[in-house]
């Protein structure tokens, strides 16, 4: 044990830290071990508690993931233990007690399989659950946050959050999901499932649907370290590595999305030398990874190479609008999609001038499934700016910041309504995001 210079403050952030990077491999075992998700989660809970109380007077363990999975087991073993003299005292009612040999609990709970946390993803991820669950429940037990964490990070109540997350692990109990990674095409079709959720997590923190603040790093930081995991988990995946990829490229602009007040700054407005290159660096490798397993780029790859073609390019000038309107319509063939369309939309009026862009976006404009999506009024008034008409230009931003739930982004669609209310010259200045 080391306890020099470690404070309170310091012990609390060392084991919000262990926790964040070891929970999952815990609970995974322990799932694994006791066939029961509420169970392990409750036992490791405890082994976080014990690390709370005990580490500010002892100091913290050189290997402090260990501790936890070795007080972890004690509890589980301990848990077991009790379970079985109660059992055993109940059967054993009316005649004499017999000693049965007990379970090797503590060998099994050593046993290391790599599976696990690739088990323990997958269940978290379960088609059963509702998309929301499976947000909440992946964060929780993979990505170790606290249920008031997932609430804030989804402006949620922590009530909602709670439930939410009981829920899922009774429907994933009532549909008796087994603790396993799932083969052949059930693997596929499931593997799809925890993809969109890590997706949706980080698209979360790069562009929040409602709040104060036009990003939220933390929520990317997450996603992308689950991204990550998985990817280690599942090398011969390529859409793994295609989420990873695109998730490291975005990642690297959140920096520069954001001015010092907060105010969100466009895409073509950013300064480029403020994107982390490591990251596109490692984003980059991971696409080539993703080109390199001999198969069809998959959604996510091929969003990841639009992504690569914003980053490749020095400037906003250089950027390769053409190939990036070939990339989204080969998305579309791949997952169609009004939204696709929405973004196929915007590249053509780069790559071709913004008639041709509007002409697009006009046969989406009575699509249901995008009436109330703020995205596509934002598009169009840009364009209609552009192509110098002001008048429909401004309403369409109006219309845009009205749907919006973001604080920042409705600032921003005001700013661009009032500026086309001022002069055309204004008006043509804005840009897409």
């Amino acid at each position: 044990m080391s306890s020099a210079g470690a404070t309170p403050d310091s012990v609390r952030r060392t084991v919000d830290a262990v926790w964040r990077m070891e929970s999952a491999r815990l609970v995974g075992a322990l799932t694994r071990v006791t066939g029961d998700m509420s169970l392990a989660e409750e036992l490791a809970q405890d082994a976080l508690v014990a690390a709370l109380e005990t580490w500010p007077s002892t100091g913290l363990p050189a290997r402090p993931g260990a501790w936890l999975m070795a007080t972890a087991k004690h509890r589980a073993i301990d848990s077991f233990r009790r379970a079985q003299r109660l059992a055993g005292r109940t059967a054993e009612i009316g005649r004499s007690m017999t000693q049965v040999e007990e379970p090797d609990w503590a060998a099994a709970l050593d046993e290391v399989v790599e599976d696990d946390v690739l088990r323990l993803v997958f269940i978290s991820c379960h088609p059963v659950l509702s998309r929301e669950a499976r947000v909440a429940l992946t964060l929780r037990l993979v990505g170790g946050l606290t249920t008031a964490e997932i609430a804030r990070a989804f402006l949620a109540a922590e009530s909602t959050i709670a439930q939410r997350i009981v829920r899922a692990k009774r429907t994933l109990t009532a549909a008796r999901v087994p603790f396993e990674v799932p083969a052949g095409a059930e693997f596929t079709a499931r593997l799809s499932s925890v993809l969109e959720v890590l997706y949706l997590v980080f698209n979360e923190g790069y562009a929040a649907t409602a709040g104060a603040d036009w990003t939220r790093p933390d929520l990317c930081a997450e996603a992308l370290r689950l991204g990550r995991v998985l990817a280690e988990l599942t090398p011969a995946e390529p859409e793994v590595h295609g989420l990873v990829a695109l998730m490291e490229v975005q990642a690297s602009r959140l920096g520069a999305r954001t001015a010092p007040d907060g105010a969100p700054v466009l895409l073509l407005d950013q300064d480029r030398s403020r994107w982390d290159r490591v990251l596109i660096g490692r984003g980059l490798a991971a696409l080539q990874r993703a080109e390199q397993s001999g198969r069809a780029l998959g959604p996510y790859a091929l969003q990841a190479s639009i992504a690569a073609c914003h980053a490749r390019a020095r400037t906003a000038e250089e950027t390769d609008w053409t190939r990036i309107a070939a990339l989204y319509e080969a998305l579309a063939g791949e997952t169609p999609s009004p939204v696709v369309e929405l973004n196929r939309a915007v590249a053509v009026a780069m790559a071709y001038g913004p008639a041709a862009g509007l002409e697009l976006v006009d046969r989406l404009t009575a699509v249901p499934a995008l009436r109330n999506y703020h995205l596509l009024p934002s598009v169009r008034g840009d364009l209609l700016a552009k192509l110098g008409r002001p008048a429909e230009a401004r309403a369409e931003f109006e219309r845009a910041a009205a749907l919006t739930r973001n604080d920042r982004e409705r600032a921003l669609l005001t700013g661009r309504a009032a500026a086309c209310a001022a002069g055309p010259g204004d008006a043509a200045a804005a840009r897409p995001g």
